[in-house]
């Protein structure tokens, strides 16, 4: 077994070797306890079947454990600086290939199909960058792509967003759009300080899995989302002044939305927050006839 990349020692001195000085505008934190990369791992319950994407590999300290417990690991890393510093601490592991290209810039699909032909199960497993957490994981939810579900270290308070439920402040279209297609649950708290520069606020690891289908049935998903975001576009304007005030000729059929509410039982003054997936379902199903 070789030694673990996730040492504090061990991170220096590589960091040391290659003269490497982090990037605040990249979102580098690495992480420095190999205990917390192996529980990482294990929530995404690898096998050596299972194929591995891993966004922001740093130096590989998360990479390794990935690649010791699964079939392959592909790896999008945007920062070319860390190319030769992978090289070198990836060599022990022949089953993964890092690709110097931005995730949100990728065809994910199409490095999908080339480099998992074999492989039944695939995850996303990362540390991910905290300044854009948010479009990745709405990029990988959202472009249909072949994977059973998503592991990754954030931002507690995003993670929160993520899993909320109705009625709570953290509740909103995030949570909506993601627990749509996915099931949500934040399975571990991470202090600060098992980072390397240390971030100012905590991390939680999320794991979210792919539902068989989506959680509701809407007849257009596109005018769903428009919806949810509408409905929180100001989170202490009721239901009724967000839909009025942000969809399409909204102000105009203002009467008719008053309509739909009161025959789905739905209190226009109600908050957006309080509205669970199966009814804004139903305000979409029957919104759609009259704003489309």
């Amino acid at each position: 077994m070789h030694k673990d990349i996730a040492t504090p020692i061990r991170t220096k001195d590589i960091l040391n070797k290659y003269g490497f000085s982090f990037k605040k505008s990249l979102g580098q934190n690495f992480l420095i306890d190999p205990n917390i990369l192996r529980n990482i791992t294990e929530y995404a319950n690898l096998t050596k079947e299972s194929g591995v994407i891993e966004i922001g590999p740093g130096i590989g300290a998360l990479t390794e454990h990935l690649a010791r417990s699964s079939g392959k690991v592909v790896a999008f890393e945007i920062d070319q600086r860390l190319m030769p510093i992978l090289k070198d601490t990836l060599s022990p592991y022949d089953n993964v290939k890092i690709v110097n290209e931005d995730i949100l810039k990728a065809d994910v699909k199409k490095i999908i199909n080339e480099e998992f032909s074999h492989i039944d199960k695939l995850m996303v497993v990362a540390n991910l960058p905290y300044y854009v957490t948010t479009p990745i994981i709405l990029k990988l939810i959202t472009e249909a792509l072949p994977i059973q579900g998503i592991v990754v270290m954030l931002q507690k308070e995003v993670a929160e967003r993520i899993s909320a439920k109705p009625g709570t402040k953290h509740y909103g279209s995030l949570s909506i759009a993601i627990q749509y297609y996915m099931t949500a649950e934040v399975v571990m708290i991470v202090p600060k300080t098992v980072f390397m520069p240390q971030p100012n606020v905590d991390s939680a690891v999320i794991r979210l899995m792919k539902r068989p289908k989506p959680k509701v049935d809407v007849v257009d998903e596109k005018f769903f989302f428009e919806v949810t975001r509408a409905s929180f576009a100001q989170r202490r304007k009721t239901l009724i002044n967000n839909l009025t005030s942000q969809l399409l000729e909204g102000k105009a059929k203002k009467a008719e939305i008053i309509e739909v509410l009161h025959s789905l039982n739905i209190d226009p003054t109600r908050r957006g927050e309080t509205l669970s997936l199966e009814e804004f379902a139903s305000l979409c199903n029957a919104l759609y006839p009259i704003i489309k």
